[in-house]
C-alpha cells in the first residue's frame, strides 16, 4: 500500500458507519501498517471523509474501527488517549472511551453535535485528580478540552469556521444542561438561554446524549430535567415576546405631560390604563405619548387623589 492514495486508508469507514459491520481483520491490519500516512490527507479532505460516517447510523462502530486500524491515534490522539481511561478508580465500566462512543451514538446526527459528542471529554485526561477515598475529579476539564481542541483537532481537521466555533462552545458548556435544577429562578433560566443562544438547541441535544447512566431510572430522570429546562426556556421566550401592555418610563411621561408630582396616584392612573388594555379598549405596546392622549381624552384623572410623597 506504499503507493496508494492515503485517502484509501479511510475507504472502509463509510460502510462501517452505515452497516455497523467491521471489515475483515486482515484488511484492518493491512491499513494499520500504514496508518501514519493518514496525516498526508489535507485537513479539508479529512473533514469531508470523517464527517459523513460520524453522522451515520453507527458512528460508535466507526470510531472503534478507526482506533483498531491505528488511525485515531494519528488524527485524534486526544480522543485516543481516553481509551481505558477510567472516570472512577478501578471501575472499568466508567471508561471515558466507552462513554464517548455511547454519547456519539445517542447524539442527533448533526455534524456540530456529533463532533462535539466525540470531543467533549478530551479534557478529562490531563485534569484527572485522585482524592482520598477513591474519588476522582476533573475540575476545569471543559475549559481544558477547548484549549486541546484548538491546539489539536482544529488544526489537523479543517472544520468550517462557524462549525469550529460552535464545537468549541459546546465543549465549553456541555456540563450546563445537566446542572439545571427546578429551583432556578426565571432570571437564571433567561441568563442561561441568553448566554447559549447561538448554540442552545445543539447544547441541549448534546446534554441529552451525554446521559449514559445505566442506573435504573437515572437516565430517564436526567432527560426529564433537560426537557423541563427546554420547556421553561420556550415558555419564558413566549412570555417575553408578548407586547407589554404599557411601556417602560410611562410614569415619567405622565408627570411631565400632566404636571403631576411623583406619588401613589401614578400607580392608580396606570391601573386604569391597564384595565382599558385588558378590556381591549386600548392598544398595547404603543409609544408612551399614545397613553398620555388616552388619559386626556378619557379624563382618567377624574376620581384620582393626587398625593405627592412627603417632602416633595
Amino acid at each position: 500500500m506504499s503507493d496508494l492514495d492515503p485517502r484509501m486508508l479511510l475507504a472502509p469507514l463509510m460502510e462501517v458507519a452505515s452497516t455497523g459491520t467491521m471489515p475483515e481483520a486482515s484488511l484492518t491490519a493491512e491499513i494499520a501498517a500504514h496508518a501514519e500516512r493518514v496525516l498526508e490527507i489535507p485537513p479539508a479532505t479529512l473533514y469531508e471523509l470523517l464527517t459523513p460516517p460520524l453522522c451515520d447510523k453507527h458512528p460508535h462502530t466507526a470510531l472503534q474501527w478507526l482506533r483498531d486500524a491505528g488511525i485515531l491515534v494519528h488524527i485524534l490522539p486526544e480522543l485516543d488517549a481516553t481509551h481505558d481511561f477510567s472516570q472512577e478508580g478501578g471501575r472499568r465500566h466508567k471508561d471515558v472511551w466507552d462513554h464517548t462512543k455511547t454519547v456519539v451514538r445517542q447524539a442527533v446526527p448533526r455534524p456540530i453535535v456529533r463532533w462535539a459528542s466525540a470531543l467533549h471529554d478530551i479534557g478529562k485526561v490531563p485534569t484527572r485528580r485522585f482524592l482520598p477515598g477513591g474519588k476522582v475529579t476533573f475540575h476545569g476539564h471543559a475549559e481544558e478540552g477547548v484549549r486541546m481542541f484548538r491546539r489539536g483537532p482544529a488544526r489537523r481537521i479543517a472544520f468550517p469556521e462557524h462549525e469550529r466555533t460552535m464545537i468549541e462552545e459546546l465543549i465549553r458548556h456541555h456540563l450546563r444542561p445537566g446542572q439545571y435544577e427546578p429551583s432556578w429562578t426565571d432570571s437564571a433560566v433567561r441568563r442561561f438561554a441568553r448566554e447559549t443562544a447561538p448554540f442552545l438547541r445543539d447544547l441541549l441535544d448534546l446534554g441529552r446524549a451525554d446521559i449514559t447512566s445505566k442506573r435504573p431510572g437515572k437516565r430517564a430522570a436526567c432527560l426529564r430535567s433537560i426537557h423541563a429546562l427546554d420547556q421553561r426556556i420556550e415558555a419564558l421566550a413566549a412570555e417575553d415576546a408578548k407586547p407589554q401592555p404599557l411601556p417602560a418610563g410611562l410614569g415619567n411621561l405622565l408627570m411631565s405631560g400632566l404636571g403631576l408630582p411623583p406619588g401613589k396616584h401614578l400607580g392608580d392612573l396606570r391601573k386604569k390604563l391597564e384595565a382599558l388594555f385588558e378590556a381591549g379598549e386600548v392598544l398595547g405596546g404603543q409609544p408612551a405619548a399614545y397613553y398620555l392622549d388616552v388619559v386626556r381624552e378619557r379624563d382618567l384623572m377624574v376620581g384620582i387623589e393626587i398625593r405627592p410623597p412627603r417632602g416633595y
